[in-house]
């Protein structure tokens, strides 16, 4: 009898699954898709009911021979790449390839890379899901008609290499409005006013002004201030009413893929893109000494809650022998999902209690220790007791005026004992109020007024954008973060200080694509794509069918768009500059970094220069500085200055044309491969920095980042 065959997506998860089935199973992977629509013209005909063409993506010839060679001796083969959307394209694409009749070809889906759950698949496999990989096909040519018929009109009309997306381009609107909401805010100026009293006792604590003659009261101007600063002169200060009540907090479910994007955003600083990363290494394996690879957590492509029986029962065994039974609830804590949820998977979860963060700490890199901790504790926390405390409430009396204390004491930390859920917004913290009693007099220590002035809405961290997204129904747990990824590569957005900021070229090509496109851009509309490609899923309507619906509108807006879109890259916008190089008048100009100032009499003259916008409105010339250095021309010996040019900064001779000599720009860093070269900085055609061996190309090495040097 022969071997059956197993094929996965990557080496890793091959090798964790290889040691549970033994000699009999042959796994190998597939490396991901291999296939994908060309990357050289549309690959789908629209008018022959949107049928794809697909074509074996570049340098994966050689494995999907080793896949048929072993496929052909196989008497079974198991299709195991992911539980989702894309897992089953790759199935259904490794199938047709090695099986078409699909005769001997089965489907296997488990949630973790257990040994249980693995042998478990094999032993209960089921045919491949037509609907699952229908929605998965629906979504990439839509994506592929947006991306490819809208992108070459920005090419056009802007500048070349823009790209347009179904999904990235809402979420640039989103990010681009709340700057606009940033950028018209009006803020409203209110002052505020802090006792700071202290009881017979000599407890200390503050109070804020709350209201006068019983009502609210709001301050919004330095005069009424004073004035009531002037009515509280030695006015007696006494404990009008206290209230001491008990109040409970939850712990927070456990961990879905947007969550866990965000609270790896908060707590660790990681990316979206590195959290995803790093937690489908957790999930493939990871060798943990001589027991091999071993799958750490559940897939990590999930928007549910719910969570394995089995799970539950070892978690709360886990929390009774580690933290007391006082910690453990008398049944399980569950959680709803959210209506929308598709529910085909287990929350994110720990899938061994043998490996608490502690005893793998050796094993993991610091980034994937510090993210399995961080799912640990959230897991173990979401089946814990809540939290007890004590919150109290006092109303100070003075004068026809009450001041407002708050303050609580923690009884029984509960779940907090382990994992509290962050904030994106940092809540303010209450105070530890003394013991007061009712008509107890108190002794002023001070007034302090304050001023303040109203803050216009936050700008969106990532972590933030992930839970608008979701709340809006933009895109799905596995789109997350390539969308942000992509805004960022494109430079329609840049993050500053964790926070995204919409770039000119953002703007621009926003307001441009609203006017032209306003269904794809229109949140609703894209959240009404994405239950249709769930519905489509689910067997309840045809893709060609949501394609046609689709692509009525957007073909006709298509038309309209290459004809009335304006062309910024052809606009020249007069100023009063003349060009000190001819005496011609400068124009504003759209290029590949934004605007510049460039000389009506091109091609004539090439003289260009950026600037900057005054205070006043008026345009302002920004001279270039060559910056000096001591590094000798090796030709004149003259000191080089630092220049730019289209592939970033570089050395030149201050001396050219006269001499041309120039070298790349030395970061001083040797390049780890220790081949005697230097970091030297570069710079991308898209403009974006790296760095690079000045050997290349004898030495390829190259990073986006710069190696910390010890």
């Amino acid at each position: 009898m022969g071997k059956s065959l197993v094929i996965v997506e990557s080496p890793a998860k091959a090798k964790t699954i290889n040691k549970f089935l033994g000699k009999d199973f042959n796994v190998l992977a597939s490396v991901g898709h291999i296939k994908d629509l060309p990357k050289s013209k549309l690959g789908i005909e629209v008018d022959n009911g949107f049928e794809p063409h697909y074509e074996l993506i570049k340098g994966k010839t050689a494995t999907v021979r080793e896949l048929k060679k072993a496929g052909k001796s196989a008497d079974r083969i198991f299709l195991a790449p992911d539980p989702d959307r894309e897992g089953e394209a790759i199935a259904w694409h490794i199938a047709e390839e090695i099986d078409k009749k699909k005769e001997k070809t089965f489907r296997v889906l488990f949630n973790e890379i257990t040994e249980k759950a693995v042998k478990e698949a094999i032993g209960h496999p089921i045919e491949l899901d037509q609907h699952k990989y229908e929605a998965q096909q629906a979504r990439r040519v839509l994506d592929r008609l947006v991306g490819y018929q809208v992108s070459p009109i920005l090419w056009d009309k802007v500048r070349r290499g823009l790209s347009a997306g179904r999904v990235q381009s809402v979420a640039v609107r989103i990010i681009c409005d709340r700057e606009r909401e940033i950028q018209a805010f009006v803020p409203r100026e209110y002052w505020s006013v802090s006792a700071r009293l202290e009881t017979l006792k000599g407890a200390a604590f503050t109070a804020k002004l709350a209201k006068k003659d019983g009502r609210k009261l709001e301050i919004d101007n330095e005069a009424d201030t004073k004035a009531a600063l002037a009515e509280l002169e030695g006015a007696s200060y006494r404990v009008a009413e206290v209230e001491t009540r008990e109040t409970r907090r939850n712990p927070a479910a456990p961990f879905t893929t947007s969550k866990l994007q965000q609270e790896a955003a908060r707590k660790l600083g990681y990316t979206a893109k590195k959290t995803m990363m790093l937690a489908q290494q957790l999930y493939e394996g990871v060798e943990l000494g001589n027991e091999g690879p071993v799958g750490l957590i559940s897939y990590m492509r999930t928007d549910s809650t719910r969570i394995s029986g089995e799970a539950v029962t070892a978690a709360r065994a886990f929390i009774k022998e580690k933290y007391g039974a006082e910690y453990l609830p008398k049944s399980p804590n569950v959680y709803k999902s959210k209506k929308k949820s598709q529910d085909a998977h287990e929350a994110i979860r720990p899938t061994y209690f043998q490996y608490p963060p502690e005893a793998v700490k050796a094993h993991l890199s610091r980034d994937q220790w510090r993210l399995y901790q961080l799912i640990w504790n959230r897991f173990i926390a979401c089946q814990m007791t809540h939290a007890v405390m004590d919150q109290t409430r006092a109303q100070i009396a003075a004068r026809g005026y009450t001041f407002s204390a708050s303050g609580s004491t923690l009884k029984f930390p509960g779940f907090m004992a382990v994992y509290i859920e962050g904030q994106d917004v940092e809540e303010e913290k209450e105070e530890r109020l003394p013991a007061l009693k009712k008509d107890e007099d108190l002794k002023l220590l001070g007034l302090d007024p304050a001023q303040h002035f109203t803050q216009p809405p936050p700008r969106f961290t990532e972590a933030s954008l992930v839970k608008e997204l979701e709340e809006k129904g933009i895109g799905r747990p596995s789109t997350y973060a390539a969308i942000l990824s992509t805004i960022q590569d494109r430079e329609y957005v840049v993050k500053d200080n964790k926070q995204l900021k919409p770039t000119e070229l953002g703007f621009t090509v926003t307001d441009m694509l609203i006017q032209s496109f306003p269904g794809i851009l229109d949140v609703e509309f894209t959240a009404h794509m994405e239950e249709e490609l769930d519905m489509i899923e689910e067997g309840r309507t045809e893709w060609r069918e949501t394609m046609k619906e689709f692509y009525g509108p957007f073909r006709e807006s298509l038309e309209r768009a290459k004809k009335e879109m304006k062309n910024i890259k052809a606009e020249e916008v007069p100023t009063d500059i003349a060009c000190e190089k001819c005496g011609s008048m400068m124009v504003i100009k759209w290029g590949r970094k934004g605007k510049f100032l460039a000389c009506s009499a091109y091609p004539e003259c090439k003289n260009t220069k950026d600037f900057t916008i005054g205070e006043d409105g008026k345009v302002k010339p920004v001279e270039k500085t060559a910056e000096a250095t001591d590094t000798p021309c090796p030709t004149c010996g003259k000191n080089m200055v630092v220049k730019s040019g289209r592939f970033g900064r570089f050395l030149a001779c201050p001396d050219y044309p006269s001499c041309k000599t120039t070298m790349s720009l030395s970061t001083g860093i040797p390049c780890p491969n220790q081949d005697g070269g230097m970091l030297v900085e570069r710079r991308t055609k898209r403009g974006r920095v790296f760095f690079s061996c000045s050997k290349y190309p004898s030495c390829t090495y190259a990073t986006w980042e710069l190696p910390k040097q010890d």
